[in-house]
């Protein structure tokens, strides 16, 4: 397999435990003082050079007009004066556009690198998290809050760094200058100045929460479009389309409730902003006029006073707008930080180590489980599988089957006991190594909306071509994958929409042949194909199956009839445990599920509660 060079920000390895910021500043110090911290202060140093500039052009002006209108002389004199005050001028504005652009060149350059390292910061925290809290959230919302805080974190840094830090420069350069030039206008626009930065900064802190509110908002609606589209064939199925549109325009209205709060809160700021501008504009030009008819301040002076008052309002408005743009996108990150950045309910531990699977052996030892609500699953649960053992698991649904695989798959940890593979504690060991030693034949597998190829090499990426197509050929699945346009380069859509259920199946059994692990687990593996590919596939699933600790959930008694022992699961519990036929000797309860079952299949017992989670 041909792999592409990343470049430097995405060719190193991030932790799936990394050391990220939970609080929205902390957060975007957390970035600042990532890798490109040099980037960002390159810049700073630039866009101080440029905003100096800017801001000394209307001091060189007064200088060029005080010597036109006081100079003596011969009129090329005047000109030999006007030399020095024309080349600062000149090398002001020179360095403004040259110190400027190279800033506006790293930022365009650096911009996309930044986000992309915080995206993928915050989607390798995201891939942490338990089971339950993923299955608790909104996918859809999820992506959108990791795309939103990593644009936002850009937004908030370049506002300082391009926005806050040259006007800050801007107003002390301009108010020192007013004060050389008057103590009395000079004090004026500092007063100014400091009453309008304190009165924006305030203003903006009010709006904060509500724009934060319309983020969550906007995210919340995000999540229930990708929940409707992602399940586009059940609204079809049970024409829900009119139920969806309606659930959509109530949750548009929530939104659109919130949204407007907010926006009239920023509009209110913005009246205040235009109020103290029109304050300055009309001061600082009486003053200057004042000033100047009592000759204490030239007419060089006097321009100079009213060009930086007029920049000095340019600039204070824009520092009051971005202050709150600043603030929306700090309660953009703060919401996506919440949601995000929460501590991870199963982690691996500082001293887990990887698990390399000798022999195979699994062990529940006095374990206890239950759902958050109450109900319990397992009590005192202990069973032995030896190594290389098959075992079947049957039951009622909702009797623990499906519990007792997740719980060794360690999606969740039990309140009590300890769970064991070669005599190795689930929770001493890192997930990922845990997991790379179980296959997994999920009844209703899911696949990426990637080619079959993909699909298949995901058991192991670094299989060739012809090993993905011999685990297809052992699956039986090259003969619908030859037959597609495409072929093994064909994409099959979102969660592999675009294959029959069988396929999609038999696309699951290559990966995990490809896979090769093992332990291996079987939930109902060939229970959406035809009898014909069943039995074709059971014979090279038994093939598959040999030296490996297998475990088999089935609702079909017959499938599992010839593993070399069978758990029989009721209420939680493990109540008969042998072969097939000695359990059907004992007349006990595999016996009654084995006279009960209509089609071969076992009929539906009790379900757990719904919605019910393991407990913490």
């Amino acid at each position: 397999m041909t792999t592409t060079a990343l470049p430097a920000h995405l060719a190193h390895r991030l932790p799936l435990e990394p050391r990220l910021a939970t609080s929205p500043l902390r957060f975007i110090w957390h970035v600042a003082t990532g890798p490109f911290r040099g980037w960002l202060l390159a810049m700073t140093l630039f866009e101080a050079i440029a905003a100096t500039c800017g801001i000394l052009l209307p001091f060189a002006l007064s200088r060029i007009i005080t010597r036109v209108t006081t100079g003596q002389g011969p009129r090329e004199a005047v000109l030999t004066d006007l030399a020095w005050p024309l080349g600062l001028f000149a090398a002001l504005c020179l360095g403004e556009l040259v110190a400027g652009r190279i800033a506006g060149v790293m930022q365009w350059s650096m911009a996309p690198r930044q986000r992309q390292h915080v995206a993928r910061s915050l989607f390798y925290y995201l891939q942490g998290h338990s089971h339950r809290f993923l299955t608790d959230s909104f996918a859809g919302s999820l992506a959108h809050r990791v795309a939103e805080v990593a644009q936002a974190v850009n937004q908030v840094l370049f506002a300082l760094i391009t926005e806050f830090w040259p006007i800050t420069i801007t107003l002390v350069i301009a108010n020192a200058l007013l004060i050389a030039a008057n103590p009395l206008l000079g004090g004026f626009t500092i007063l100014w100045s400091l009453g309008f930065v304190v009165m924006s900064l305030v203003s903006a802190r009010t709006v904060q929460p509500l724009a934060q509110a319309a983020s969550s908002a906007r995210s919340q609606t995000a999540g229930q479009i990708v929940d409707a589209v992602s399940n586009h064939a059940t609204v079809r199925l049970f024409a829900g389309l009119e139920h969806e549109a309606s659930r959509l325009d109530y949750r548009y209205v929530d939104e659109l409730d919130v949204v407007l709060r907010a926006n009239r809160a920023m509009e209110r700021v913005r009246l205040m902003q235009f109020i103290a501008s029109a304050i300055l504009k009309v001061g600082v030009l009486v003053l200057a006029v004042v000033l100047w008819s009592r000759g204490m301040i030239a007419v060089g002076q006097f321009v100079m006073a009213v060009s930086l008052a007029l920049l000095i309002i340019s600039e204070a408005r824009n520092l009051s707008r971005r202050f709150l743009d600043v603030f929306e996108h700090i309660g953009n990150i703060g919401s996506g930080v919440k949601a995000i950045l929460r501590p991870h309910e199963l982690p691996d531990h500082a001293d887990s180590r990887p698990l390399s699977v000798a022999r195979g052996t699994i062990s529940f030892a006095a374990v206890h489980f239950r759902y958050t609500d109450g109900v319990e699953v397992f009590n005192d649960l202990s069973i032995s599988i030896a190594a290389g053992q098959r075992v079947g698991l049957v039951g009622l649904s909702g009797s623990g089957k499906s519990t007792f695989v997740s719980l060794l798959l360690r999606l969740y940890d039990p309140q009590s006991g300890a769970i064991s593979i070669d005599g190795h504690d689930l929770r001493s060991l890192t997930q990922d190594s845990l997991r790379s030693q179980i296959g997994m034949i999920p009844q209703d597998p899911t696949l990426f909306h990637r080619s079959l190829r993909e699909n298949i090499r995901y058991g192991r990426p670094d299989a060739s071509d012809a090993e993905v197509e011999e685990a297809a050929r052992r699956a039986h699945a090259d003969e619908f994958i030859l037959r597609i346009p495409g072929g093994y380069d064909a994409l099959v859509g979102e969660r592999g929409v675009k294959l029959s259920g069988g396929q999609r199946q038999r696309i699951a059994i290559a990966r995990v042949i490809l896979k090769d692990a093992p332990v291996l687990i079987l939930d109902e593996a060939t229970s959406s194909l035809d009898s014909l590919t069943e039995l074709a596939i059971q014979e090279t699933l038994d093939v598959v199956m040999a030296g490996k600790t297998v475990i088999v959930i089935a609702h079909r008694l017959s499938t599992i009839s010839h593993l070399d022992r069978i758990l029989v699961f009721s209420e939680g519990g493990i109540v008969e445990d042998g072969s097939h036929a000695e359990l059907l000797a004992r007349r006990g309860s595999y016996h009654a599920l084995w006279n009960r079952q209509s089609g071969g299949v076992l009929p539906d017992g009790a379900v757990a509660p719904a919605g019910s989670q393991p407990a913490g």
